[in-house]
Parts: C-alpha cells; sequence; structure tokens
C-alpha cells in the first residue's frame, strides 16, 4: 500500500502548473492589452483596417435587426393609422353630413328670399294692396276648396278682395274675421272668373273644377283657337279682378274651351298679397241706390198715400 503523502504531493503539484498557467495567461492577456493600448492612443490608424473587417462581417446583422426594428415600428404605425383614420373619416362624415344640411338651409333661405322678393315686387306696383298675409291653412278632405289668411277685419280686409301670389291670382276673400279671413280659391266649383287669353281679346270663363285644375268655357263658340300652352289672365270683366293678372295655362283642349292647370299653386304658396277691389266704387255705387231703395220702401208707403190723397 502506497503511503498518502506521496498522493497528496502529485495532486499539488498539478495543481499548481494549472495555477501558474492561469497567472501567464492573465500576464501575457494584460501585457497584449497594454500593448494594444499604447499603440491606438499612439498611433490610432493602426486598427482602421481591423474595425472595418470587424464593421464588415457586423453588417448583416446589424440590417437584419434594422429591418426588424422598421418593420415592427411600420406594423404599429400601420395599425395606429388605421385607427387614426377610422377616427378622421367618422369626423369627415359627421362634416359633410352637417354641410350637407347647412346646404339644404341654405337653399331653403334662398327660396325663401326669392318668394319674398317676387311678393315685395308685386306689391311695389301700381296697385296698393291692402295688406301681405300668409295662407296659414287650406281644406284638404272637403269637396270644397277654400283657405284662411293670416290677415282679417282690422288689417282692412273686406269680402271680394282678390288674393294673389308673385304667380298669379290664388282666390278672393269670402270671409272676414277679425284676425283671420276665408279665401275662396279659384279651383272650388263656385269659382268663376273672367278670363283672356294673354296674346289677344279670346274671352271666357275660369270654373273651377275641385279637382286643382280649371275649366275654361269660351264665351264664344265656334271654331275653337285655344291651344296647349296658351296662358290666361283676368280680363277686368265685372269689376272684382284687376285684368292682366295670371290664371292659368291650358294643358287640354276641348270641344267649347280647355282644361288649364292653375298657375299659382296655393299648396306651394306661402305669402300673398291682399288686394283691393278693381272697381270697388262703382260696385258700391251701383249697389248703393238698390239698398236705399229696399231701406226706403216701407217709409215711402205713407209719403205715396199722401200723394194719392
Amino acid at each position: 500500500m502506497a503511503p498518502p503523502s506521496t498522493k497528496r504531493a502529485g495532486s499539488n503539484k498539478k495543481a499548481q502548473l494549472g495555477l501558474f498557467a492561469g497567472y501567464l495567461a492573465a500576464g501575457l492577456g494584460a501585457t497584449l492589452g497594454a500593448l494594444l493600448l499604447a499603440i491606438s492612443l499612439w498611433r490610432p490608424e493602426t486598427f482602421n483596417g481591423l474595425r472595418s473587417m470587424a464593421s464588415d462581417a457586423a453588417a448583416p446583422v446589424g440590417e437584419v435587426g434594422a429591418a426588424g426594428r422598421v418593420g415592427s415600428r411600420n406594423f404599429f404605425e400601420a395599425i395606429a393609422g388605421y385607427y387614426d383614420a377610422g377616427s378622421k373619416n367618422a369626423e369627415l362624415e359627421e362634416e359633410i353630413r352637417i354641410a350637407r344640411v347647412r346646404l339644404a338651409e341654405a337653399r331653403a333661405l334662398e327660396q325663401e328670399n326669392q318668394r319674398l322678393r317676387a311678393v315685395l315686387e308685386l306689391a311695389e306696383g301700381d296697385v296698393e294692396p291692402v295688406t301681405t298675409a300668409r295662407l296659414i291653412g287650406s281644406t284638404s278632405s272637403s269637396a270644397r276648396r277654400f283657405a284662411y289668411l293670416s290677415a282679417g277685419r282690422r288689417d282692412g280686409v273686406e269680402p271680394g278682395m282678390p288674393v294673389t301670389s308673385p304667380l298669379g291670382l290664388v282666390g278672393r276673400v269670402l270671409e272676414v274675421g277679425a284676425n283671420t279671413s276665408r279665401v275662396l280659391l279659384l279651383t272650388d266649383t263656385d269659382s268663376v272668373v273672367p278670363v283672356r287669353r294673354a296674346t289677344d281679346n279670346v274671352v271666357a270663363f275660369a270654373e273651377g273644377r275641385a279637382n286643382g285644375s280649371l275649366r275654361i268655357r269660351l264665351i264664344n263658340l265656334g271654331i275653337n283657337p285655344l291651344e296647349e300652352g296658351d296662358i290666361f289672365v283676368t280680363s277686368g270683366a265685372g269689376g272684382l279682378f284687376h285684368p292682366g293678372t295670371a290664371v292659368a295655362m291650358v294643358t287640354e283642349v276641348t270641344d267649347d274651351g280647355a282644361i288649364g292647370q292653375l298657375l299659382s299653386n296655393p299648396a306651394a304658396t306661402d305669402v300673398v298679397i291682399v288686394k283691393p277691389i278693381w272697381q270697388g266704387d262703382v260696385i258700391r255705387s251701383m249697389e248703393a241706390p238698390l239698398d236705399s231703395g229696399l231701406d226706403a220702401g216701407p217709409e215711402a208707403e205713407p209719403d205715396a198715400a199722401q200723394a194719392e190723397e
């Protein structure tokens, strides 16, 4: 059996040799590092080639990393841009809807201004109007055709006064209240208006048909001279309506006249003008003797009896 002291001595020798080799390698590494540091400080350009080689060797790895970073950034930016674009599109669509509403309101306001300007031009004509009012209602289910006016006795409105719009005659006042009036429209079956063709003196009567149109009956029967598209205006006969006010346009020729389309549609009319009766003084003067005769009849009998005595 070998003594234990001999085994311990060989093991220690190997450990000592390994330790010595480690110190030697560390010393050589430190010396080499110090030498390289001194050379880089003394002549920095000495290692340019090595640095370039190392940079070239690491370039592919750097490109892959850069591409990965750019790709990931573009991916997240695309997602963020998608949501951002979606929100912006929603805002733009909302702005477009609002702009369309504003445009519709502006067009409606422009049309209203045009109607009001037309009414003002009509009011500034030769005939001084009684008042300007609005059509506040009309009959829809009844066979009769009436409209209601936002002006009455307090505004100077009287029965029989013509009601016109910028497009022509609407009707005439039938009944008058304190603040409102009832208007007999031209399309009512009881409405009869003396008219003539605008281009000559072909006279006729425009009668309401209760269906939104007028029947134009010629006074002088014979060869019918009417054609589609002819315009009829008030003739002034009877002294109620001012002559020259537009009434209807011929849409169908018949044996005794024509069927006409009303030019001033009450359903599309808002503001109207109430005009005085054209020959109101003449009509009243003609009615006055009749009224006075009727009133004086009972009182005149005693005078007549005395005369006989």
